[in-house]
């Protein structure tokens, strides 16, 4: 039996972490999951370079200006999706056939089910979440019209990021990533088409992305249907098993709403810098562009090290899941930290690509050179994070981000932001908020709690 488990595992495309040198098998998802990640990062930030040349300034702010939004609903199903992978990678560790198949099962059905109600809300109340966030009246029909058609393609986004999910719970993060890369290229293609050839507004740009994931989704879906392994989709076979959805939720919930909460004061934010004008908006929003590239690498080790403690401690290696642990931490700490000077240092060139307008590049400028030096510790709090999410530890980590990053970035805006009227106390909420997180996930995670747990049981 363990030869033809042997055998089964090195043809195919699954990767059990629980074996092999640590900083190897670690890098080795994670640099696929990074390339991955980029496409998908580029293809929001053509989507914002062709909006912004082609369409022009108030475009781009109506585009950049719904980003948060659209990460406050998405995100939440993308964090329930990452606490379905726990599960996953827990059961492949483990070698538990019955109820892996039952988790991958239960999780597509999940998933239909979350991108209809997705659908729903994105379509039918936009107008007036729009409202609510002030959303400058030059950029409201625009920014409308874009989330509208966003949300239409919301079942094909949960699908995706549900089979993502599960092909990276097994250690195959190469086939996620080479539907992403076809499906940016769709994207970049339509996105031309629509805009410089048939001369398309913002709802073009969005009806480029509905069909580029919605191609995604169907690849993904195709190859779980397809492949002869453990985690195999059957059709017939989708539907709810309540105690593993129940298991799902409580690994996933507590993600989904640290993502929602973050999105949430992320939308706040939002609201203060639209407060300073139309340039304000699409020098910010060119900044978090940029931002979303550098913290890429960030995310691919989170999504590995999650993984990779994940199948370790199912598999009951519990040395192998600190080591793992303290590698991937120094690692994304360290590259972070990298990046963050050198775009300090770049921020007005890379800012230039997106608009020309000096405001503009001034408002992008003074918010990298805030935020930047301090990535080290933004890595940190997901590392951390990570880490624990994958011991199943999902609460602590969920509690931090919810008390600072929700209701802390909420307090300070709204006490310090009228007291301190610029755009710089605005700005510093962010460094501000990582390095308390920082502060409180080290403690809990010095004390070991998420592994010794494991080892009693």
């Amino acid at each position: 039996m363990l030869l033809h488990h042997h055998h089964i595992h090195h043809s195919v495309s699954s990767v059990r972490m629980s074996e092999g040198a640590i900083g190897g098998q670690i890098i080795r998802f994670a640099v696929p999951l990074f390339i991955g990640n980029l496409f998908q990062q580029l293809y929001s930030t053509v989507d914002a370079l062709i909006v912004g040349n082609m369409l022009g300034n108030t475009a781009l702010a109506a585009v950049s200006s719904v980003g948060s939004l659209v990460f406050m609903l998405i995100g939440f199903v993308e964090g329930v999706f990452i606490g379905a992978g726990v599960a996953v990678s827990r059961y492949f560790g483990a070698g538990n056939r019955q109820k892996l198949s039952e988790t991958v099962h239960t999780d597509l059905a999940f998933a239909f089910l979350a991108g209809a109600v997705l659908t729903i809300v994105g379509t039918v109340f936009s107008d007036d979440i729009l409202r609510l966030m002030g959303t400058p009246e030059e950029i409201f029909p625009q920014a409308a019209v874009y989330l509208r058609i966003y949300f239409s393609g919301a079942i094909a986004t949960a699908l995706y990021n549900c089979c993502r999910g599960i092909m990276q719970a097994v250690g195959d993060s190469h086939h996620p990533l080479y539907y992403l890369i076809f499906s940016s290229v769709i994207n970049t293609v339509l996105d031309v088409v629509f805009i410089a050839v048939f001369h398309g507004d913002v709802g073009s740009a969005a009806m480029a992305t509905v069909i580029s994931q919605s191609v995604s989704a169907l690849l993904c879906i195709t190859r779980l249907l397809r492949t002869q392994e453990e985690h195999r989709v059957t059709l017939r076979k989708i539907r709810i098993v309540p105690p593993i959805f129940r298991e799902i939720i409580h690994y996933g919930l507590p993600s989904g709403f640290q993502n929602s909460a973050i999105a949430l004061a992320n939308v706040l934010v939002q609201s203060n810098i639209n407060a300073f004008g139309t340039m304000a908006v699409a020098g910010c929003g060119a900044y978090t562009k940029v931002e979303g590239f550098t913290f890429l690498p960030i995310s691919s080790f989170v999504m590995a090290l999650t993984t990779f403690i994940g199948q370790n401690l199912g598999a009951g290696k519990y040395d192998r899941a600190k080591k793992g642990a303290r590698f991937g931490l120094l690692c994304a700490v360290g590259v972070a930290e990298l990046i963050g000077i050198l775009i300090s240092l770049t921020m007005p060139l890379l800012i230039g690509a997106f608009t020309t307008e000096p405001e503009a590049i001034a408002y992008g400028v003074l918010k990298a050179r805030t935020c930047a030096p301090f990535f080290c510790f933004l890595a940190a709090t997901h590392c951390f994070a990570g880490v624990l999410r994958g011991a199943g530890k999902s609460i602590y980590p969920m509690a931090c981000f919810l008390s600072v990053w929700g209701v802390g970035r909420v307090l300070y805006l709204t006490f310090l932001v009228p007291i301190f009227p610029t755009i710089t106390t605005v700005n510093l909420v962010y460094p501000i908020t990582w390095l308390i997180t920082t502060c409180m996930l080290f403690v809990y995670y010095r004390r070991a709690d998420w592994i010794h747990g494991f080892e009693k049981a």
